[in-house]
């Protein structure tokens, strides 16, 4: 009875392969979500090896829904990072571009030698590197390129099919590993944790110099804007004060806060430069919240005004793409006369949070977040970009056929010397979304993507191409992980710590950058995101993000070609 029971299933699984395939992506991301202390699987790895179990039942999968999800995401990756690609090619870029492509050249080369000494076949190369370097995207490059090999399709199938249990072999140190030896080993061999962070210090220090230097609206924390009402009553009203006047006196305190509504003599006015405030006034100050908390006293105590406060304030995302913006300190922007009325939330760069430092210089592409009324945000957006307001609408037009030509330009083939040369269309999807973001970028009044779309792509692509790898992989995933032997596991190791130490050296000896920045660059140009965290956490700054978003972008790009290498060295 539980046989045909079983039976009846297992056939119902095969005649509808959509119902395994969004089972495996449910259980994949719960279990990849789960935590035990710090560590997690993560939802690409749990989904493989729930694909795994679930494909044991032998499920066939066709190839064109694995191949459009796989574009996707490649095409998510490239139009995230394109514009940092793009822009990074000049200026103070070019330093760490070369580090990311040495870091990249270090992680190739070592993996290659590494599976030679092994004895390793090209599935397995390509599945060590897939999963010592933490680039699951790789799992599909790689196998592209060995299904355009000149060799028989017994082998190709055999050698596609040992790249996703070499990858879960080798990912799980691959993730903790990276993070443990860039966070915690990586300070050690640039002088110590104490030396690191007292570096640290002196760099921000040199960052805040100047006339906003004691601003805690420039520190590490993201903290959140505030409107609060206030009373006028201390001795400081003992004669009128303008509205000018009283901003000014912020100022002198080191602090940069604005009169945003006032009711006068019980009456709610505009506020003007020249309108004056008297005692029994009732002012209300916008800004940073713990600085209105700490400095309101000079004007009295809290006071609730629900009308008062009851008026709309703009909390608006800003692509910076106004050449005038663009290269300008925070310290500079902020004393802009167009910022008047008007703060800065907090800045991110390809999605990683940068320092709030006077000193940290916008780049086109950047996110600024404003705050402040809607007039004056509205100035403050004419000087600095595009306003980038939540919206559900997603230019398909430009997804759909961005996608469909990158694919087309990538498929086109070229011999030399008998041997095929090809981008594939999974390298083309991602030159597609190189172009297509720094475009974008640049003309930002047509081709968006809301954030979460991207995500969306980005994560849905990625891990569906898993699922269906997963469930495909199922009947020899077991004696692919015999085949290789526990070796694999310790080959990892070396593939995923040797290129991070060797890289650290680099940076600081050759590269000559800060400790927190290499540290940083390091990250980055393996696109190890949980590393950039940990590295954070254990340095108490957000300075290595500095080094992170150029190297970032370059390594997505380079590590993902490099499974093409791999394929074709091995």
């Amino acid at each position: 009875m539980a046989d045909s029971v079983f039976s009846y299933f297992a056939e119902l699984l095969r005649s509808n392969p959509v119902v395994p395939i969004f089972i495996t992506l449910g259980l994949g991301f719960w279990l990849g979500s789960l935590k035990i202390k710090s560590f997690s699987l993560g939802p690409v790895t749990a989904t493989l090896l729930v694909g795994v179990v679930i494909g044991q039942l032998d499920i066939p999968i066709g190839e064109p829904l694995k191949t459009v999800a796989f574009m996707l995401f490649l095409f998510a990756i490239g139009y995230s990072v394109g514009p940092q690609f793009f822009r990074s090619l000049k200026g103070d870029g070019i330093k760490q571009i070369i580090f990311a492509l040495i870091e990249g050249v270090l992680c190739v080369v070592i993996c290659i030698i590494v599976a030679k000494i092994m004895g390793y076949n090209t599935g397995t190369a390509v599945g060590l590197f897939a999963g010592s370097q933490t680039v699951s995207a790789v799992i599909g490059v790689g196998g592209d390129t060995i299904n355009s090999l000149p060799i028989a399709p017994e082998l190709k199938h055999k050698l596609i099919g040992m790249i996703p249990s070499s990858y879960a072999v080798t990912y799980v140190f691959g993730t903790i590993g990276s993070a443990w030896v860039i966070a915690n080993l990586g300070p050690r061999l640039l002088g110590g944790l104490k030396k690191v962070k007292a570096e640290i210090a002196e760099i921000e220090a040199e960052m805040d110099e100047g006339e906003f230097a004691p601003q805690p609206s420039l520190i590490v924390a993201n903290r959140p804007v505030s409107f609060r009402a206030y009373r006028a009553e201390t001795d400081y009203f003992n004669k009128p004060r303008t509205v000018i006047e009283i901003e000014e006196a912020f100022r002198k305190l080191g602090h940069r806060l604005f009169i945003e509504r006032l009711r006068v003599k019980g009456e709610i006015v505009d506020v003007e430069p020249d309108v004056k405030v008297r005692k029994g006034d009732i002012i209300v100050i916008g800004g940073r919240r713990e600085i209105v908390v700490e400095e309101a006293g000079i004007i009295g105590s809290e006071v609730v005004d629900h009308d008062l406060l009851n008026f709309e304030a703009e909390n608006l995302p800003v692509t910076v793409s106004k050449n005038g913006a663009a290269g300008m300190s925070l310290r500079e922007l902020r004393k802009a006369d167009y910022m008047s009325g008007v703060m800065i939330k907090s800045v991110t760069r390809n999605d990683v949070v940068l320092p709030l430092r006077g000193s940290t210089r916008l780049q086109q592409g950047d996110v600024v977040v404003l705050v402040g009324l809607q007039k004056d945000v509205a100035a403050a957006v004419g000087e600095i970009g595009y306003p980038d307001r939540k919206t559900e609408t997603t230019d398909i037009v430009f997804v759909g056929l961005g996608i469909g030509i990158g694919c087309f330009i990538g498929a086109l083939c070229f011999h030399l010397g008998g041997i095929p040369l090809s981008l594939s269309t999974s390298g083309g999807a991602l030159l597609a979304g190189l172009f297509l973001g720094w475009l974008r970028n640049r003309r930002p009044t047509f081709g968006r993507i809301p954030s979460s779309v991207v995500w969306l792509m980005d994560n849905m692509g990625l891990n569906l191409f898993i699922a269906i790898v997963g469930i495909a992989a199922g009947p020899t995933f077991i004696s692919g992980l015999q085949e290789a032997g526990i070796g694999l596991f310790f080959a990892g190791i070396v593939c995923t710590s040797l290129p991070i130490i060797l890289a650290i050296l680099i940076g600081a000896k050759i590269f000559k950058f800060p400790a927190a920045v290499t540290l940083g660059c390091v990250a980055g140009g393996r696109n190890a995101v949980a590393a950039l965290g940990a590295i954070q956490d254990n340095l108490d700054s957000t300075l290595p993000a500095m080094g992170y978003t150029v190297t970032y972008a370059v390594g997505n790009f380079v590590l993902i070609f490099a499974g093409i290498v791999i394929a074709l060295l091995v």
